[in-house]
């Protein structure tokens, strides 16, 4: 894999050289009449029926891929309006998982955990439809998150493998399906969410393994990211710099950076997608603190190697604060931009060798 691929998402009438990409890494707080139109649909002989709730998840869709565009950011998703918990989601739509009921995450959030009964199977597309009516929505370029193998085996009941690694070869394969046929309706930027990797490191070869069979076969065109969130890095990197992929999505504002110089030494190859804003904090964060943030990236990458997103998903932000946080981001990356091309700033890392 290369970190060469990222200039196909600069827009023609970018006003800077430099390009530092900016984006999100998936959920968005879904409109509160989308929530109460579930909560209908739900309902035995309720008034909303399947049309009406794929109407509404229609609308939201559009809404929320609009609303990202007009914040400037330059790769977009819709934020995920149609899916609920990243894993029940995707287990959902998988053969050989069932469901038991709620366990309870944090505070009162919960989700239905599930069981892998039988060997895991590729039933239908997941994601295709939902990326085709994005594209066709978006006037900018389109990202999608999938929630990762590891993560699909390690957050579920095992009930039908002996162990972890040969559940997420097999989940790893059907990922590989899916994205083949996203490939094929003309997505070139996909994101693998795996944030139980930095909480159980010693696995880190399970995930490597996993996502070498992802990328099988993947056009070189095609941006691989893979988010990290939360845990402790060092116990990861540098084994990561391994991975068969393009970038590191990793979450690093919530913490303050503390975590930043982990990264350092030895040189990260790959691209870095830093988290520049706090999901955790229900405010948006100034320009000018954005713009710290962002040249913390540039400690560790130059600027070729370096994009720009909030920590983590923002679902549970209010609407009008993950606007500003996006909207910020971008004013922030654009000026940063034109504060190198201005030779303003010193870039302390030097770019990765043709070689690693």
């Amino acid at each position: 894999m290369t970190n060469e691929n990222k200039d196909q998402f600069k827009p023609a009438d970018h006003p800077n050289d430099h390009f530092i990409m900016t984006t999100v890494v998936g959920s968005y707080p879904k409109p509160k009449w989308l929530n109460r139109m579930q909560d209908l649909y739900e309902q035995d002989d309720g008034p909303v029926d399947e049309d009406d709730w794929q109407e509404a998840q229609d609308d939201a869709a559009r809404l929320i891929t609009e609303e990202h565009e007009r914040s400037g950011l330059d790769v977009i998703v819709d934020g995920e309006m149609r899916r609920n918990e990243m894993v029940e989601f995707f287990a959902d739509r998988i053969e050989g998982y069932e469901f038991n009921g709620p366990v309870k995450v944090w505070g009162h959030n919960t989700f239905d955990k599930p069981s892998v009964v039988t060997d895991v199977e590729y039933d239908e597309s997941w994601l295709v439809d939902e990326y085709e009516f994005t594209a066709d929505v978006a006037d900018k370029p389109v990202k999608v998150p999938i929630t990762g193998p590891y993560t699909l085996a390690s957050w579920c009941f095992n009930e039908a493998y002996e162990d972890d690694a040969p559940l997420a070869n097999d989940l790893a394969d059907l990922v590989n399906e899916e994205i083949e046929k996203l490939v094929d309706a003309g997505c070139r930027y996909i994101q693998i969410d795996e944030p139980a990797l930095a909480t159980t490191p010693d696995d880190h070869q399970i995930v490597g393994d996993a996502l070498e069979r992802i990328v099988d076969d993947i056009p070189e065109e095609v941006r691989i990211g893979l988010h990290v969130c939360y845990g402790d890095y060092f116990r990861i990197y540098p084994e990561i710099l391994e991975f068969p992929v393009d970038e590191f999505d990793l979450e690093l504002a919530n913490g303050d950076y503390e975590q930043l110089d982990v990264f350092k030494d030895p040189e990260f190859t790959a691209d870095l997608a830093l988290g520049v804003t706090d999901v955790h904090v229900a405010e948006a964060e100034s320009v000018e603190q954005i713009k710290e943030n962002i040249k913390k990236g540039l400690e560790v990458v130059p600027p070729e190697q370096l994009v720009v997103s909030p920590d983590c998903g923002v679902k549970l932000l209010p609407r009008d604060v993950a606007y500003g946080k996006m909207e910020n981001m971008v004013k922030a990356a654009r000026e940063v931009e034109a504060e190198l091309d201005a030779g303003e700033i010193d870039v302390e890392a030097a770019p990765a060798s043709a070689d690693d």
